[in-house]
This record gives C-alpha cells, sequence and structure tokens, in this order.
C-alpha cells in the first residue's frame, strides 16, 4: 500500500490545505486515495472527508495504542493513503517525541513530506530542515524498530527522520525559484513544488481552530481551486514515487493475516471477497443482526466523534441511529443508548435551549435508565444551564446540576489517563483509560467519579461514571485497546433485554 504523511516544522504551516489540495488533485488522477490525520484532532478529518467523499480517519499511538493505529491503517489505507500529521513533526506528550506524527511515521514505515511556509528566511531554512532530517539520529534503532528496506534503498529518505522530500506552502513562484535550487543543494532532499498564497481558498478559524468543513458554503468550489493549482505547481508524480517507498503491510503489522482479509483484492478464510473500504465506510459491517439501537447525535453542534468509534460500535452489534439535537424534536425511537459526543454546542447554546422537546426527551431518557456517553460537547448538554459564546446563559438538559461558562483558553488540554475506584459501565476498577481533552468552556461541577491522570503526573476528580453513565469533558476513543464499544454495547443490550 503506497502512502507518505504531510507534516510540517511547527503547527499553522499550511498542513490541513496543502493536503486537501493533494486529496483532490490525486482523486481527480483516478487514484483510490484515503486519508489519516495523526493525533486526536476531529476537525482535519472533516476537511479530508468532504474532499473525497468518504470517512477520513484518524491514527492515535496514545488512545488507540500501536496494533490498533495499524491496523486502522491497513484496512482503510487502499491504493495510496495520505496522512497528515499534527503540531510539528517531534512534537509530542509532555515535552517528548512519544505519539508524536514522527513517532507515527516510524511505526507505520510511512515515508514523510516537510511542509514549510518560507517567508522570511532563505538557506536558515536549510538549516532548520537539517535539523529536522538529522534531530533523533540512531532514535529508531534504540527503540528496536526495524527499517524496511525501502527506507535505505528504494528512495533517498533521510536516514532516522524518514523525510523524503518538501513543499513550500504559501509561497510566490519568484521565492520559490530562489530557494529550491538552495534547499536541495544544502539538504539533499527534492523541492517537490509549491502552493502560492490563495485568498479565494483560505480556511477560515476559530477558537479550536479551522471552522468546520460544514460550514463554510463555497468549500467545494475551494477545493476545486486548490487540486487545479497543485496539479499546475507540485511535483505529484514524484510524491508518488515517496509514497512506493513505504513499507510492506506485512513488515509492519504482526497480525496481518487477519488485517488483510479487509484489504481490497484479499480473500477472507471462507474464499468470501470482503466489501472494499468505500463500502465498509458507508454501510453497517455484516452481522446477524443488532443487539441494540443507539442513538448518536451529529449535526453542526454535535460533529467531534472518531469513524473508529462507530465502527466499533458496528463490530460490536450496535445498530446506530443518527439524530440531531438541534433540528429534531425527541430522540429516535426503541433505542437502547445514547451517544452524545462533543463538538460546538457553545455556539448554537440557544438554539439547543429552545428545543425544548427534545431536552425533556434526553433528560427524561437518562433518567430513565438509558445508558449514556457524554463527551465535552456532550457534557455540556446535559448541565442545567450553558453559557454561549456571545455570554448569554441558556437552560439545557438539566441531567447534571452544574453551569457551562466559557472560560477564553483552553482548558486541562491534551492526554491524559482516566482511572476509576470503583467499577462502571466502562471501568473497570483500578484501569487506565486513555483520554483526551480539548475545549475552552468549563464547568461549575465536573463530576469526581473518576480521577484524570496527566503524563507529568499532575491529576484531578472529574466525571460521571456509574453502571449506566460516561459523561465527563475528556473524549474517548472507542476502537482503541481496550474494548470500550463492546462495554456500551453490551449495557445497552442488557436494556434491551427488560
Amino acid at each position: 500500500m503506497k502512502r507518505f504523511m504531510l507534516t510540517a516544522m511547527h503547527s499553522n504551516a499550511g498542513k490541513t490545505v496543502m493536503t486537501c489540495a493533494l486529496l483532490a488533485a490525486l482523486k481527480n488522477r483516478g487514484i483510490k486515495v484515503r486519508s489519516f490525520k495523526c493525533g486526536p484532532d476531529y476537525i482535519d478529518p472533516m476537511f479530508h472527508s468532504r474532499v473525497l467523499g468518504i470517512p477520513s480517519r484518524n491514527l492515535d499511538l496514545f488512545l488507540q495504542g500501536d496494533e490498533k493505529v495499524k491496523e486502522t491503517l491497513f484496512r482503510h489505507g487502499g491504493e495510496l493513503a495520505v496522512l497528515e500529521g499534527a503540531m510539528g513533526y517531534y512534537d509530542g506528550m509532555a515535552g517528548t517525541e512519544s505519539c508524536s506524527a514522527w513517532e507515527t511515521a516510524v511505526r507505520t514505515g510511512t515515508p514523510a513530506v516537510l511542509t514549510v511556509r518560507p517567508k522570511g528566511a532563505g538557506i536558515s531554512l536549510a538549516a532548520q530542515i537539517r535539523g529536522m532530517m538529522q534531530f533523533r539520529a540512531g532514535q529508531n534503532e534504540r527503540r528496536n524498530v526495524q527499517k524496511p528496506d525501502a527506507y535505505r534503498n528504494h528512495i533517498p529518505l533521510a536516514e532516522n527522520s524518514g523525510i523524503g522530500g518538501i513543499l513550500l506552502a504559501d509561497c510566490s513562484q519568484a521565492l520559490a525559484s530562489y530557494l529550491r535550487p538552495i534547499l536541495e543543494r544544502e539538504t539533499g532532499l527534492p523541492v517537490l513544488g509549491f502552493m502560492p498564497p490563495m485568498k479565494e481558498a483560505e480556511l477560515g478559524s476559530r477558537h479550536l481552530g479551522l471552522m468546520t468543513a460544514g460550514e463554510i458554503r463555497d468549500l467545494s468550489e475551494r477545493i476545486e481551486v486548490l487540486a487545479e493549482q497543485a496539479e499546475k505547481t507540485i511535483e505529484l508524480d514524484a510524491l508518488m514515487r515517496i509514497a512506493e517507498a513505504a513499507a510492506a503491510p506485512t513488515d509492519i503489522l504482526a497480525d496481518f493475516a487477519e488485517v488483510s482479509e479487509h484489504i481490497p483484492g484479499k480473500t477472507n478464510r471462507s474464499g468470501r471477497k470482503e466489501l472494499t473500504p468505500d463500502k465498509q465506510s458507508n454501510q453497517v459491517l455484516q452481522k446477524p443482526g443488532p443487539v441494540c439501537r443507539i442513538a448518536v447525535a451529529r449535526d453542526s453542534a454535535f460533529c467531534f466523534i472518531y469513524e473508529d468509534s462507530l465502527e466499533a460500535l458496528h463490530r460490536a452489534g450496535a445498530e446506530l441511529v443518527y439524530f440531531s439535537p438541534l433540528a429534531d424534536r425527541q430522540l429516535p425511537e426503541n433505542i437502547q443508548g445514547i451517544y452524545l459526543c462533543g463538538g460546538y454546542p457553545e455556539l448554537y447554546a440557544q438554539g439547543l435551549s429552545q428545543n425544548s422537546s427534545m431536552l425533556q426527551s434526553i433528560r427524561e431518557g437518562i433518567l430513565a435508565g438509558i445508558p449514556v456517553i457524554a463527551e465535552c460537547g456532550g457534557f455540556l448538554y446535559l448541565q442545567r444551564e450553558l453559557e454561549d459564546d456571545r455570554g448569554r446563559v441558556w437552560p439545557v438538559c438539566g441531567v447534571f446540576p452544574g453551569s457551562g461558562f466559557r472560560t477564553g483558553r483552553l482548558q486541562r488540554f491534551g492526554y491524559q489517563h482516566l482511572q476509576a475506584d470503583q467499577e462502571s459501565m466502562l471501568f473497570h476498577t483500578g484501569e487506565k483509560i486513555p483520554a483526551h481533552e480539548f475545549h475552552y468552556w468549563d464547568c461549575t461541577r465536573n463530576g469526581s467519579d473518576l480521577k484524570s491522570v496527566k503524563p507529568d503526573g499532575r491529576n484531578w476528580p472529574c466525571g460521571y461514571a456509574d453502571d449506566r453513565t460516561y459523561a465527563a469533558f475528556p473524549h474517548l476513543h472507542l476502537g482503541g485497546k481496550i474494548p470500550l464499544a463492546d462495554r456500551f454495547v453490551q449495557c445497552c443490550r442488557e436494556m434491551n433485554m427488560w
């Protein structure tokens, strides 16, 4: 499976715009391209999905674990996989490279292409790139990560970093022509092209990053402009040659025989062809029949959910029924579970509050014992009241007694482990569940059933967790190595057996 990762030296280097441009251009060439985002980001995959028309998936070593990341990549990678890195290439947990885009590239045998915004530097830019290439000299060997032959011979990827080329973002043609010979001479890496400043293709931003793809009305037109420009000024054939240097799945994934059953062209043990990734992404996986129905919130206010979490619920036996807390009047009928994911309820607090029949439906359903997962924005929605982005306070579901309020800065940002002192729907006593927080709103009553522990040892009580509930700010990945989806479905199934 051919693949490459787009990465950068820091955030805001133009990775997402560059990724969308390349995805669209490669798709226009008829290539069956698939997309992935390294790390816990929800917004960038929405743009990938709009470009390709199929879901994009996250690859997160902390939330999923090493083997689950590889399974996700090789189950859904298609003919060509394009991975978008997070933050800077080496930026990982707690000031280390752990769980960074670089570690993801190393563990999956994926070549990297460095996206650089070059304004204000000439040959000094080459010095920075050389530093990126040599920063972890010998680190792969110390980690006992085997380098595939492709990294040594197939194409001149930088030893230790896996960087195989440079792309210039937000760069004029004149500056690209000036920098190209300098960078190639000083780094030994090919400059594969550039994308010029393009006001007509900019993507808007706000407090959690880019605006979501659904909020940009002319996004399709902007993406097409990006694709046309990429075809003109980026050497797509050279990118494909770098992608061919990726390690074979059999060299990377220990249990490749199991995963290979789901790769196009492969046949499973029964001799039956599996669904292609396109169809897998848009159909319920074939099972004897669902054991429960779970209502999943999905609209402009609730849109932060991992595709692999949904697939894990499918595999566990759930039928997922999507609904809009903004537009629908009540919960779907005959459900045994509720999944309220994160998003931007604070931006839609008035509409959510004024949909009183939905508030009542959710409150009565949860108080009647329907199992619920409510993460971050979903957790805020279940409080007594919620402040919007203009400072107005609105009543919401009232399942919990807190008030959600704006803080103006990130709260408890980053990876953490959740620990429980007692058994609950998702947590076993003493178990450590990987999670992630990313929010600017906080709450007056955050709960105390769990303990959140950061990598540096800082910790605090948080959340509500009992035999029917997980409600807290931290986001969970239901498709990781700990079977959270199975536990949730089992609880919902028991509800169905009443």
